[in-house]
Order: structure tokens, then sequence, then C-alpha cells
């Protein structure tokens, strides 16, 4: 995979972007709706870049790109005087292997894709305590991750039962269909209020209108800030 240094913008044009985003955040939610800058396809420096305009939240959808960009952030920050290289908290947004969680123990801040009992139990044993999402896939999509939203309060309960953090709830629109999108979005916050659980990670930069008017609090940004993914 490419992860060329010219195909994201200068730190410079990165903090206008972001200045320019959550102005418009704050205008279209109040405040409410906060961004999570995310690096998917491209290489360390775009963390770095990140890093470098005072934010700590970084979002990856890979768990070995996710462990990759940590170690060398870790490398670099042992090889530089002590504080001079910011730390990043990562968090986890794409499907998330059994096998993949005892080594981002430890790393990950937010399981933003937790779906399943399996994976929680997982996580209850390999990171007590971790802070989650659980994904709800509202509109059955094949092959997508999330569950369905009758099974989220169980899921939510095991997930307390064992110890884990449930923040809130996260979910993908429906690509080309903004019908769906806004239908998943509703029921996600709706189910949400039910369970008294305040995140509400919903929209990208697509569709990210639609989310906050549905009540996102987290809106999960990548093309906006850095342009198209490399192939």
């Amino acid at each position: 995979m490419e992860h060329a240094t010219d195909r994201f913008p200068s730190p410079d044009e990165l903090a206008s972007r972001l200045g320019l985003l959550d102005d418009r955040l704050r205008e279209l939610s109040g405040g409410r709706t906060a961004m999570l800058p995310v690096t998917k396809a491209f290489g360390v420096d775009a963390v770095r870049a990140v890093l470098a305009t005072g934010r700590t939240e970084v979002g990856e959808n890979y768990a070995q790109e996710l462990l990759g960009k940590h170690l060398d952030l870790v490398a670099e920050k042992e090889s530089e005087a002590e504080g001079t290289v910011p730390s990043a908290r990562w968090h986890m947004i794409g499907g998330v292997q059994r096998n993949k969680v005892r080594r981002l123990a430890g790393i990950v801040s937010l399981w933003q894709t937790v779906d399943r009992v399996d994976l929680v139990d997982e996580l209850a044993r390999r990171t007590p305590g971790a802070r989650i999402l659980v994904q709800v896939d509202p509109a059955g999509t094949p092959g997508k991750g999330g569950c369905p939203p009758a099974d989220v309060e169980g899921l939510v309960l095991r997930a307390v039962d064992g110890g884990l953090e449930v923040a809130g709830l996260m979910t993908v629109g429906v690509i080309g269909d903004a019908e769906a999108t806004g239908a998943a979005f509703r029921v996600v916050a709706r189910l949400a209020d039910d369970l008294g659980l305040v995140e509400r990670s919903m929209g990208m930069s697509g569709d990210l209108e639609s989310a906050i008017e549905h009540g996102s609090t987290m809106v999960r940004i990548g093309r906006a800030l850095f342009g198209d993914r490399p192939c």
C-alpha cells in the first residue's frame, strides 16, 4: 500500500482544514459534535501532522496499520528528548478480529466497533475496563459490521457485566442512499437515548450534515482532511 507523503496536506494546510471543519461543526451542532481525524491508508506522517495541531485523538481502520504507526511514534519518542513527540490516543474504527485484541490491548483508547459477544468477552479478558462503543447496523447490510438493533441492549449489558465501559453507540451510513443513512442514524440515536448512552459516533465526510442533524456526538473525518486515499 502506498503511503506517499505528498498525498496529504502540509501541517499548515491541515491545521487550516481542521479549523474550518471545527467551525462548521460548531455552527451545525452548537458544539455537541466533535471531529475524529482518520488517517487510514496514509502513513505515520499524517498522524504526526494531526498531533502537531495539538490534537491527540486519531482513528484507524486496520489493526496492523494502527499498530505500525503506534510503534513508529513510540520509537521516535524514545529517540527524542522527553515530551517532544506527542502521543496519540487511538480509536479503532474498523472491524476487529479476536486474535488482534491481544496486540492492541493497552494501545487503543476507544474500541468503536464492538458488535458481538465473543469480541466483548475477549476485550473483557485482555483489556479489563476498556472503553468501547457498540456498533449497530440498522440497515442489515450484508457483510458490514454491526449488530442488529434488537441485540444492542443485550450486548451492552454483557459488556457492562464484563467490566467494560460502554460509552455509547457507533454506526456507518448506507453508501449512496441518503434516506437509508438518515433512517439508520435515527435508530442509533434513539437506542442511545433509551439506554442512557452519551456517545453517538455517526457520520463521515460525505454524510456529516445528516449525522449531526440526527444527534451525532462524533464524526469520523478522513477524506475532507487528507483528500482521496492512496491506491
